[in-house]
């Protein structure tokens, strides 16, 4: 009221808000009218609008994958587009998130302005129902295997994961492998019905634990299950979160599932959505969950920060111990029985996929080749050198561990040791790690090439082609159906 200028009243309690919960976790938010729209359509799996993923930009959408068959497939959108304009509505003008002008009624239509390879197109996009499934894609991996891929908990993914389990075992499936890689998770509920396929009914998967007593709870499973028996492989990776988490890490601690792949992302927080005026919610962190074991997997300590603010990793794991007596450890997210070096991850190969340059990369490569059927796809032998030069083109630059703590040493300059010296030898050391740390390339070549072969896949054949191709050339699916043909090795692994 008294401030010299003019003020947005509605824009400064929005930041106040904001900023007030960032000091929380990124988990806790408010949530505007759009934002719990969004909210119940991810949890719903069901939406109208062109269908297709996109991210947004600062001042442009990018077109990241078009689903098969749907309204921006059929006019000819391909990932790497950048939509400048939508209907009247210049992008880079817009202040909201742009691409909730690509939604709405079916039916509709919308024209959409995008950039191609330099180039200026224009598609007319009619609106339609986009079902989200949460089993995109089940399929025999051999005779005897059955392959699910579950990549997401909305609310249909126990009634099609167990559609899909029913299915393979009708087909002959006799072993099975879930594939929660990716997977960010979703609806409690769903995790604990999803394990409930594979466990005996009352049994204890999870238990949420509160400062407030009414959300203390013991989750257990309420149905009679489809198949206790049958050997099962869960397949995790660093973007497996949450829910995933609770059903990788439940079917770990009670031996039911050999889990593989790599450390998962280690999510253990749990989010409830409480209503607030005018339509807009605020879902906040209630609770930490914890594994039948008893562990909780949350990886980062948000209520102990260092100088930057930035959360703490917890590095204090302690032991648990599975039905067996395996040795399992806690906060860190779930950790596979046996590791998968594709799947790894470091700051590299972080740096690579925060900069797109894997996704661009792939974009270009696309319209340099052609590839008629799956079956004649292969990642030519010189795809790393060519995308190593690719990055050394761009303006590419990461700065590792390392790098940061020599940065800071020369920084502060502690004085009663520091002295021209030790100043040489910090910026000497400083220069091999920068010349080395460009050498990862080659020590991170298998894990390289597997992006860029899952991500140049997706643009000739889609997903569905992607997954497809994952039952012959994928390293961790291929682990799998060896360690599920080796029963006598399944069985020790679980003791």
């Amino acid at each position: 009221m008294n401030y010299v200028d003019e003020t947005n009243p509605a824009a400064l309690m929005d930041t106040a808000i904001k900023s007030m919960l960032d000091d929380l976790d990124p988990y806790t938010q408010f949530l505007n009218e759009q934002d719990v729209e969004a909210f119940k359509i991810s949890n719903a799996g069901e939406y109208s609008g062109i269908g297709a993923l996109v991210r947004s930009y600062r001042d442009k959408l990018v077109i990241v994958e078009p689903y098969k068959d749907y309204p921006a497939d059929k006019a000819g959108l391909k990932a790497g587009d950048e939509i400048v304009k939508i209907g009247d509505i210049t992008v880079a003008d817009f202040k909201d998130d742009a691409g909730e002008l690509l939604k709405g009624a079916d039916n509709s239509k919308v024209t959409v302005t995008y950039k191609r390879q330099g180039k200026t197109g224009t598609a007319v996009i009619e609106r339609e129902s986009i079902d989200i499934d949460a089993v995109p894609f089940y399929q025999m991996a051999d005779e005897r295997t059955g392959y699910i891929v579950l990549s997401r908990f909305n609310a249909k993914a126990s009634e099609q994961t167990q559609k899909a389990l029913e299915d393979l075992k009708e087909q002959g499936a006799e072993r099975l492998i879930l594939d929660l890689r990716d997977n960010p998770g979703g609806l409690l509920s769903e995790a604990i019905n999803i394990t409930n396929l594979f466990v005996p009914k009352g049994e204890l998967i999870v238990t949420t634990k509160s400062k407030v007593k009414k959300f203390n709870e013991e989750y257990k499973t309420r149905k009679q299950p489809v198949d206790t028996e049958i050997p099962l492989v869960v397949l995790i990776n660093g973007r497996s979160a949450s829910a995933s988490e609770i059903v990788s890490g439940g079917l770990q601690d009670l031996d039911r599932a050999v889990v593989m792949g790599a450390r998962s992302f280690g999510k253990g927080l749990v989010q409830r959505p409480l209503k607030l005026t005018y339509g807009t919610q605020l879902k906040v962190t209630i609770s930490r969950y914890y594994t039948p074991s008893g562990r909780c997997i949350q990886s980062l300590d948000y209520w102990n920060r260092d100088d930057e603010g930035n959360a703490v990793r917890n590095s204090n794991y302690r032991e648990f111990k599975t039905k067996n007596g395996r040795i399992v450890t806690d906060g860190g997210g779930v950790v596979p029985d046996i590791a998968v070096r594709e799947l790894g991850s470091n700051d590299l190969i972080t740096a690579l996929q925060q900069n797109q340059l894997i996704f661009d990369y792939a974009t270009a490569y696309s319209y340099n080749n052609n590839y008629a059927d799956i079956s004649e796809f292969e990642l030519p032998a010189e795809t790393l050198k060519d995308f190593r030069e690719f990055v050394g083109k761009s303006d590419f630059s990461f700065e590792t561990q390392t790098e940061k703590k020599l940065k800071e040493a020369l920084t502060s300059r502690d004085e009663v040791v520091f002295n021209d010296d030790i100043e040489s030898d910090l910026k000497s050391l400083l220069a091999k790690v920068e010349k080395q740390k460009y050498k990862a390339f080659d020590s991170n070549a298998s894990e390289i090439e597997k992006l860029l072969e899952d991500e140049i896949v997706k643009r000739y054949f889609y997903r569905e082609g992607l997954y497809a191709y994952y039952l012959d050339h994928d390293p961790s699916i291929l682990a799998a159906r060896e360690l599920l043909g080796n029963t006598a090795k399944y069985r020790e692994t679980l003791q």
